[in-house]
């Protein structure tokens, strides 16, 4: 993948067929989350959709949120995933019929200007390596009077506990050294109204996981990660996650991160 397509673990180019399973596996236990489906119904209601609108999704992975665009919009109007991967969209028109979907990517949507009405894009942003060239894309395409909801995370609100302290923060930063653009839903709103939108409004929902993930293996990969970049030694990495784990045993655990939504117009 080159740096001009969008570095997104959710609609990637390059997936192999043995990792899109997984993949789709990785999104259906996020969509499970219930901070994910309370924005994506937040994004709908604020966006206002009305029958015969057209609305685009971009970065639409297993097309979960296309459905429901599909759904406000009708019969008479079109909702149309975005997506670089070929398996993903096969997937999301599976999973969303009444949604077409369609191959291309946030930098160069293939629509032509103002020409849609309303647009959503989740947690894409963060995977970015140019999101201001993102934003006026989005912005371009837009017709007058358009809506627009972009959900990101800011990673910097990641909490992990119990645990070490000053371990749980080199575990977290490790994994923010992982990703393009960690604190991409501080920087929406200016990168929306740069673009040349106003933003009317911001909504938000912590992504917590169950006690069932300080044993699982996001917080095994995280403490793995911390260990190969040498934040951590092994030692102090096992003692963490026992940590963890004898939390959740008691009932003393939280894990989360912070999401946020910005709803715009043109």
């Amino acid at each position: 993948m080159s740096d001009g397509a969008p570095h997104d673990h959710l609609s990637t180019d390059d997936l192999a067929k043995a990792d899109l399973g997984k993949q789709i596996a990785a999104l259906d236990h996020q969509s499970g989350l219930p901070g994910i489906p309370r924005l994506r119904a937040w994004s709908v209601a604020v966006l206002g959709l009305k029958p015969g609108e057209r609305v685009l999704d971009v970065g639409s992975g297993t097309g979960e949120h296309a459905r429901l665009l599909a759904e406000a919009v009708g019969e008479a109007g079109e909702a149309i995933g975005v997506d670089l991967n070929d398996g993903m969209r096969a997937e999301a028109a599976r999973r969303a019929p009444r949604a077409r979907f369609v191959p291309g990517n946030v930098y160069d949507l293939p629509f032509p200007n103002a020409s849609v009405d309303a647009v959503t894009c989740e947690r894409l942003f963060q995977h970015l390596t140019e999101p201001d060239r993102a934003a006026s894309e989005i912005a371009r395409v837009l017709r007058p009077g358009g809506r627009v909801v972009v959900t990101d995370t800011d990673w910097a609100t990641a909490i992990v506990h119990p645990g070490d302290a000053e371990i749980a923060e080199v575990i977290t930063e490790a994994m923010r050294g992982g990703i393009a653009n960690p604190f991409a839903a501080r920087r929406l709103p200016g990168q929306l109204v740069r673009a040349g939108l106003t933003v009317d409004d911001i909504g938000s929902q912590a992504l917590m996981q169950s006690p069932s993930a300080a044993t699982g293996p996001l917080v095994r990969m995280l403490g793995r990660m911390a260990v190969d970049r040498g934040v951590i030694d092994a030692e102090g990495c096992a003692q963490f996650l026992s940590d963890l784990a004898a939390g959740a045993e008691s009932g003393d655990f939280h894990m989360s991160v912070t999401m946020f939504a910005v709803l715009a117009h043109k």
